[in-house]
């Protein structure tokens, strides 16, 4: 619009120049037209659609400069909120991929930024696919891809259904919380029930691949409560939004201590007590911890005490 009303003002006083500089004839008005005015010449200069009259022909270009202008300076404020909305729709959509709906909405409507540091008791999970790399040996690149999309897909519905948050995929796993940001009552209740329903995905899936004549695939499941630090760590140019802390770490180490027991879900005994403690959930507690195994202490790679868990 800038560049529009800059070239038509420049060819309104070109073409008044020309007219000006060389004199070009102009037509005069008709003797009726000169009867009609007779004695009254500035109202027939002003009214004769034949002269220059140079201040009114330049007023009219400020006049459209400003007119324009205006527009233009409205057009830009104009694209500037819609790319300011885009932007925050782009910032809502990759929030989403790591917070459930509802997480989201309650973040947008905060005033507290995402990397406040503080100190909270979050469920921690840890999911892994057991001798994957066994697995992918035998698969093509593209094979391989579409096996990790097809799992990730389906556990991560799973979190978010569960409110749990999306903390990151680990190549063939996946590591999520439950009571991030904000803690919840039921954040154990809910990290156990997630864990439960995910081995039931995966039994459903296997289910699938051996019709197609594809290798079922055995997952296992670490869970542990307590507390954690949240918060950003990374540099000014990069930030990331963090979870650390021992709980973190316990997690962790029990996923993979399924293995040598034998099983596909290890939970500590922290969590258990924290899903006992849950009012709301003792209804239907009993449920959750069914087929659950006491087992005895764990000791832990980075941890001198031994730990006490729960088999699945």
């Amino acid at each position: 619009m800038i560049a529009f009303e800059v070239w038509t003002a420049g060819l309104w006083f070109v073409a008044l120049a020309i007219v000006f500089v060389f004199g070009l004839e102009i037509p005069k008005l008709s003797e009726n037209a000169t009867l009609a005015f007779a004695g009254y010449e500035r109202m027939s200069a002003i009214l004769d659609p034949y002269n220059l009259n140079i201040p009114a022909r330049v007023q009219e270009v400020i006049i459209f400069l400003m007119v324009a202008g205006t527009l233009a300076l409205n057009s830009r404020r104009n694209i500037q909120l819609i790319i300011q909305q885009a932007n925050i729709a782009r910032e809502r959509a990759n929030l989403s991929r790591h917070f459930p709906p509802n997480i989201v909405d309650q973040m947008a409507e905060r005033d507290q930024p995402l990397g406040a540091i503080r100190s909270q008791d979050v469920a921690v999970m840890f999911v892994d696919i057991v001798v994957f790399t066994r697995m992918a040996r035998h698969q093509t690149p593209e094979e391989v891809i579409t096996l990790l999309r097809q799992f990730h897909n389906r556990l991560e519905g799973l979190v978010f259904e569960h409110h749990g948050t999306l903390d990151k995929f680990l190549g063939d796993g996946l590591m999520a919380t439950f009571g991030t940001p904000s803690p919840g009552p039921h954040d154990a209740a809910n990290t156990l029930r997630c864990g439960r329903e995910m081995l039931a995905e995966i039994e459903t899936w296997n289910t699938a691949r051996k019709e197609a004549g594809a290798e079922p695939i055995k997952v296992s499941i670490g869970l542990h409560y307590g507390a954690v630090v949240l918060g950003d760590i990374g540099s000014e140019r990069r930030l990331e939004y963090a979870v650390l802390g021992d709980t973190v770490n316990v997690a962790s180490r029990l996923e993979v201590i399924t293995r040598e027991l034998g099983v596909e879900m290890v939970t500590s005994d922290d969590l258990v007590n924290a899903v006992n403690s849950d009012a709301d959930a003792d209804a239907d507690s009993t449920g959750l911890l069914s087929n659950f195994d006491s087992a005895e202490p764990q000791h832990l790679r980075g941890r001198d005490d031994p730990i006490n868990a729960w088999t699945f």
